[in-house]
Formats: structure tokens, sequence, C-alpha cells
């Protein structure tokens, strides 16, 4: 037995926190590490102490093994948590821990080595009887074999989704066999990729195994995690409502057979695909802590960091198979800094206003205040809904959502919420294939007409709001003052491509607004027929992020982010980003060598064109690594390159010209 007195937690955010919390009701000391970036992050001010890692780079602060192992010896820690991520999942880190007679909260080396290689974890998992598909090792650069189409090109290691591609054409499978092993290089340090038949319309199921090292192991039951975008989840529930008892009887005794196969420790996921005929595909495990462990926790009941970190003290699991009961149905989604209908596009910025609803498990790593950058990943929160049944999960999540008030940076809430609301999702059809074949959801929440008026009046009178107290020459005036009395205020605002046309008057605390289009004058001076809507506003309360104000007797309340013409707007009944376009419009001058701009900072990883060269709309010119991701910016059209501005390893900001090229006029 080896008690654990202090622990150090080498991760950050969400996962750093939850660790913590678990540890200090065990009454075990915690300390953290951060970096530059995190010196003023929550899981900072969680843990009992912190310790500062300087660096400007990942491998010189969270992966950098030896400082943080000096870091367990210099602070007399015991024992190290890593979280997920990071060194997670590194049998070289958790070895040197071991060396360092720390205690390894984790699977031993060994096993992480072994099942960490999906290549190796796939041949485990045969000769344990579980069910699979063949695989095949691909080389980038090589052509590949020829196969049945569909298929995915994985990552021999790491996980996370990262390196993994669906290919539907073998002309494109050389392509994604080159990108899948270049974002696994950057990730993992390990390029190696495969290639295995892909099922269509498949279910993403994942069983939660745990063991201890006297042998004893047990499954906690499977969860559903089909709906993803790029590989990665965004939504996962407890228990899955789309297979059958003998399926689950399956991929959960397969699981386990699995783990008893390599004496498998402490806590990991065995990952499967699973379709409507009930075909069952191992994909694999994962030899660590999940993200979306807390589903498990909440029908169970079981606190599977406690268990993790009794387990690693050499104590026996507390229960058995048939002990463990499950209770309801939980449903998290992960609230992500990125804008869906974007093409999921990263947003970064300060966090401005951070408030969730009631009735809900909040997991995060962020408050008011804290800085979203592209040095790490976009989570910015899990939320987790419990119900009786699945019907009542979705109701408590849905009506937690609309009461969350996220301000600052664009997230995916509208998304989620859609989503909640959307028919399939309600019947639990929810295949791997979601949210292409709903794309309508990325667009957000369809609201009311009212409540989408409301938000468009809480805009406009933020940036009134904000105009007038910021105003150096006509700070003076009343709100809302113009020379001409005759006519209010004229505005044009945009929000998903959709143009609105304001116009109001403010006098004191009431206002007058007229939405829809201004009557415009004729031939013979005369005006169209004026059908805008009226709306008789009281304002009640303003702030630079509140607008409480009353539309014809109706009190809203109107959550606000201003940034220069733009304006975030949330409400309990939906989000909207509405911008103001310009009252007067510069000509247009032609731009000699304009061409595609970084669409946020990031890193060049790969240039795949030269000067001189003739690009084809659609061509991939330049890729950009952000927040974990690869964002390809693509030709708009046919064209001539001029020149190329960046190289791969150099650093690029938001608006940098990445290539000029001299437009085809002529294709």
């Amino acid at each position: 037995m080896s008690e654990i007195s202090r622990l150090l937690i080498t991760n950050r955010g969400e996962i750093a926190v939850r660790i913590a919390h678990t540890a200090h009701r065990l009454g075990i000391e915690t300390f953290g590490i951060y970096s530059d970036t995190d010196q003023n992050a929550l899981h900072v001010d969680t843990v009992d102490t912190a310790i500062y890692l300087p660096g400007n780079t990942l491998s010189e602060t969270y992966l950098n093994a030896e400082k943080i192992i000096q870091v367990a010896h210099e602070n007399a820690c015991n024992a190290i948590h890593p979280g997920y991520g990071f060194l997670a999942e590194n049998p070289q880190f958790a070895q040197s821990v071991l060396d360092e007679e720390l205690v390894w909260i984790g699977p031993t080396p060994e096993q992480i080595a072994l099942l960490g290689d999906k290549m190796l974890a796939k041949q485990a998992a045969i000769d344990a009887g579980v069910p699979t598909v063949p695989s095949t090792e691909v080389q980038p650069g090589e052509k590949p074999p020829k196969f049945d189409m569909p298929v995915m090109v994985k990552a021999a290691a790491g996980g996370g989704g990262r390196g993994m591609r669906i290919v539907e054409k073998q002309s494109e499978l050389a392509d994604a066999i080159e990108s899948a092993s270049r974002e696994a290089k950057s990730a993992f340090g390990d390029g190696r990729v495969f290639v295995e038949p892909y099922i269509a319309h498949g279910r993403h199921i994942e069983v939660q195994i745990i063991g201890d090292s006297h042998g004893n192991i047990l499954h906690l039951g499977e969860r559903e995690c089909s709906i993803q975008r790029r590989n990665q989840k965004i939504f996962e529930e407890a228990p899955s409502c789309g297979i059958t008892e003998d399926v689950r009887k399956v991929i959960c005794n397969g699981a386990v057979a699995l783990a008893r196969h390599v004496k498998y420790e402490n806590a990991g996921t065995v990952e499967f695909l699973v379709n409507d005929k009930e075909e069952i595909n191992f994909l694999e495990v994962n030899t660590r802590l999940q993200v979306e462990h807390p589903v498990t926790e909440s029908i169970t009941g079981l606190d599977l960091v406690e268990l993790q970190i009794r387990i690693a003290s050499g104590e026996q699991l507390p229960i058995k198979q048939e002990e463990v009961t499950t209770t309801g149905h939980a449903i998290e989604v992960r609230i992500v800094a990125e804008n869906p209908a974007e093409n999921w596009m990263p947003s970064i910025g300060e966090i401005e206003r951070f408030q969730i609803g009631e009735g809900v498990r909040v997991d995060s790593g962020i408050r008011e205040g804290s800085q979203i950058t592209t040095d790490y990943d976009s989570l910015i929160a899990k939320i987790i809904a419990t119900g009786q049944d699945r019907q009542q999960a979705i109701k408590k999540l849905s009506r937690a959502l609309h009461s969350t008030q996220i301000s600052g940076i664009d997230t995916n809430l509208s998304m989620v919420l859609a989503v909640l609301a959307e028919h399939d999702y309600q019947r639990a059809n929810t295949p791997i294939t979601y949210l292409q074949e709903h794309p309508e959801v990325l667009q957000g929440e369809e609201l009311n007409p009212d409540d989408l008026n409301a938000l468009l009046l809480g805009a406009v009178f933020a940036l009134e709001f904000n105009e007038h107290n910021n105003g150096k020459v006509t700070r003076f005036a009343p709100s809302g003052w113009r020379n001409l009395r005759t006519q209010g205020q004229r505005q044009t605002w945009e929000s998903s491509l959709e143009e609105y046309c304001v116009e109001y008057v403010i006098e004191k605390n009431q206002a007058s607004v007229l939405l829809g289009a201004w009557p415009e004058p004729q031939e013979d001076g005369s005006l169209t027929e004026d059908n805008r809507t009226q709306f008789n506003i009281r304002i009640l309360k303003q702030s630079e992020t509140e607008q409480a104000i009353e539309i014809n007797n109706r009190r809203q309340v109107i959550h606000t982010s201003v940034i220069g013409e733009t304006v975030h707007t949330q409400s309990r009944f939906g989000t909207a980003t509405w911008s103001r376009k310009p009252q007067f419009i510069l000509r247009e001058s032609e731009q000699l060598g304009a061409g595609p701009t970084s669409p946020l900072p990031g890193t060049v990883i790969a240039v795949n064109v030269s000067e001189g060269q003739i690009v084809k709309e659609g061509e991939v010119l330049v890729v950009v690594e952000a927040m974990k991701m690869e964002h390809k910016i693509i030709a708009t059209g046919p064209a001539t390159v001029i020149s190329v501005h960046f190289q791969p390893g150099e650093s690029v900001d938001t608006g940098d010209l990445l290539v000029s090229l001299e437009q085809d006029d002529n294709p």
C-alpha cells in the first residue's frame, strides 16, 4: 500500500480542477503546474500550491517530463496524476515516474505502450476475441493499395480524434494519408498511420473499464459519443439508446476480456463502432480518464478519479461486477470556443461573462476574465444533465443551456441547443454522420420572431449605449440625439446573411423603433407604403454587458458583448450575433496581389503552392494549425500565385496575408 499524501496534477484546465476537487475531498494536498499563459487560470487557484514552468512551448512546460518530475521531488509530492492529454498516455513518462519511486495514477507503462499503439491494440483485441475488422499499415508519399471504400485513415499513436480521416474515394486516399500522418507526427511524435474499413452510419460506443493490481477487472457500462466534429466528440450519453441488449453484452464482455488479456490496471476506455446490422468494429483503447467520464459517474454514482487514486494506492476495487448498477440517463455536451456556422472556426479572446444555468453539473477550467488562446484546445466547459430517462435529461439540459451566458467569444452553444430540439436527436437517431446529415443545426437554434427581434433591439441599444458613453464630441447630447428630429436613427444590421433595417428615436428612457424596409422614393416623388412594424420600448437598465428593455410591455434582459461594429447577444431564449453595416462605403480599389489571409493566429504547417503556379477553385494553398486543429486555406477561384509569404513552421496572426494571388478573370 502506498498512501498518497501530496498529489502533483500534471495538467491544466477543467481536468486539473476536476482531479483537485476529488483529491481535496479525500484529504490529499494538491500541487499543480502552469505556464505563462495560465498564470491566472482557474486550475492554478484550485490546487493548494501551483508551480510555474518557464518556457514558451509545450515541450518546455506541460510536456517537460524531466522538469515535472523535478517539481514533484522539490515539493515532496509522492504521486502524479496526468489527467488526459499531454503526458497521460506517454509510457516513457509513466516509467520515469515509477523509476523515481513516485506513485503513477494510471495504467502500467507496458499497458500504455501496448494499447496506445492502435495496431498492437488491434492485435491484442483479436487475441482476446474482441469483434473487429482488419487494418493495413500505409506509408505517406507512397501509392496506397486499393481498398473498398469508404475507409478510415487512423494514426497508430495518440487519441482525441487527431490523425484521423474518413475517405470516400480512392483518388483522395493518398492526400488523406499524408495529412493524417503529418497531424499525428505533430501531435504525438509518431507519424505512422493505417487504413481500415469504415462502418458507415455506425455509432461510436465506448465501454468504461477499470482494474486493480489484484487482478479484479470490471466494466461500468457504455457511453455513446456519436455526434462529433472532426472526429472529436461534442455530445456524450450514458447509456446508449442505439444498441440492443445483445450488442451491449458483446461489447461490455469484450472490453473486459481485452482488459483481462493485458492484466489492465486503473481506468481506461475501450471504443467501438456499431451499425444497425450489429456489425462491431473495435477501434482503440484510451489508457486514461476520458473527457466524457462524468456521464458514467452520473448514472453509476461512482467517482472515477477516487477509484483511480485508490487503485494506484494499492487498494482493491470496492465493488464487484454484479454490484455495479445504473440509474437514469446522463447527457454531456462540450461547449467549445468555435463557430460551427463558419466551419468550426476557433474563437479567441477574453471570457467576459460565464454563467451556466441551474440543475446541471459543470466541469470547467475557465471563469470570467479567462483568456482563450490558440495555445490549447477550444474546450470551455462540459455541461452534464441527468434525468430519470433520456427525455428528462434533454429537457433539463436544454433549460440550463437557455439560461447559460457566455460572452466575449464565439461558442457552439446555439448549435447545441439546435441539436437538442432536432427531431432525429429526440428519437436517438444519432449515427456518427449526424452532423453531415443535419447541416442546418450548425446555424444554431431557430428563434421565433419575437425573441429574434428582442436580440436585435438589444444589439442596437448596446452599441448606441457604448458609442454614447465613449463619444468625445457628442457625449453632451441626449442618447439618440440628431440634428434633424423629424427622422430617427437609421441603421442596417446583418445576422446570418440577412439584413434588418432599423429606425429609432430615443427620448430619455423611452424609445420608438420601426423594423423593416423603410419607404423609398418613387419617380414621381412619392414614397412606397410604410409597412414597418413599430415597437414601443422602455429602457429599464443599461450597461456595457446588459440591456434590460421592455418591448410592448414585455420585459427582456439581453446580455451583450460589443466588439467594434459587432454585437453578440444572448437571452434565455437564444443567441445571435449582429453586425451594423457602415453608412458610407468607400469605393473598392483594385488590390494587386490580394489573396487569402489567416483566419486566426497559428502556425503554418504546410504550403502547397509556389510562385508562378496556377491554382483552381477549391485547391488547398496553405494549412494553418491552431487549437489542435488543421485549417485548410483554399483558393476561391482560378488564379496565379504571385508570392508566398510564409513557410512551414512560421507563426501567423489573424489577417496576415498568406499568399498573393492574381485572379484569373477568364477561367
